[in-house]
């Protein structure tokens, strides 16, 4: 990785701060499948993964020859939230690694194609909301969400860093071509539930992140092997 001395980490939220992909997924294949497609959990992670609603709605267009309307999209987001309520946890360890990551002197924050408030949501179902506010960013910020790169330099811009100080921790193939795309190291988790998916790791293997990991307690030693020793005392 590019020696160069980390100064922020842009988190991506599902998947990645919350184990929330599985449930996700389970929502959307119910949802299609009221409106007549038929998707296996795992061919809808190998199209949606990662994507936002908006880009959702393009391939279902596209691929399907099916309108997806703001009822259908309010009707599986009220689901979703429900079963986020009940069911959500924080991925293990990230509460830890967050806190670490300051102590250190790294700034962090979170860019997700989610919108906001299932954003804010997911993280204050979790635990997580204190330690990441404000610094939340939501591909509705931005004209194209992921793969295209510009919610990454966005949170980047705003946080006030260069794309070669960031780092990027993505879990799908979306979020880290788009990381690619905007010129940052990123790093690929795969600690998630709903990375057994056989095409999550066949479209994984394509991508060539900058290295992977499956255990946040070992994030801090990415970072800290990428920032050299000296650098802290000037964080």
């Amino acid at each position: 990785m590019d020696p160069q001395p980390i100064r922020l980490v842009i988190f991506d939220c599902d998947g990645v701060l919350v184990d929330s992909e599985g449930i996700a997924l389970e929502v959307l294949v119910e949802a299609l499948a009221e409106k007549g497609i038929s998707l296996s959990t795992d061919e809808a992670a190998d199209r949606f993964l990662g994507r936002s609603l908006g880009s959702l709605a393009k391939v279902v267009r596209s691929e399907f020859g099916i309108e997806i309307d703001p009822p259908f999209l309010a009707n599986m987001r009220e689901v979703l939230y429900a079963r986020f309520r009940s069911e959500l946890k924080p991925v293990a360890g990230v509460a830890a690694a967050i806190d670490s990551l300051k102590a250190a002197g790294v700034a962090c924050c979170v860019a997700s194609s989610s919108q906001r408030e299932r954003i804010e949501l997911s993280l204050s179902v979790t635990g997580l909301l204190t330690r990441l506010a404000p610094h939340i960013f939501s591909a509705t910020m931005v004209e194209n969400g992921k793969p295209a790169p510009d919610l990454f330099l966005h949170a980047a811009r705003q946080m006030g860093f260069q794309p070669s100080q960031c780092l990027v921790i993505e879990d799908s193939p979306a979020g880290i071509r788009a990381a690619q795309a905007a010129r940052m190291r990123v790093l690929a988790f795969t600690g998630g539930s709903h990375t057994q998916h056989a095409s999550y790791e066949t479209s994984l293997g394509k991508l060539h992140p900058d290295g992977q990991f499956d255990a946040m307690e070992n994030l801090l030693h990415f970072v800290l092997g990428v920032r050299r020793p000296e650098d802290l005392t000037d964080a």
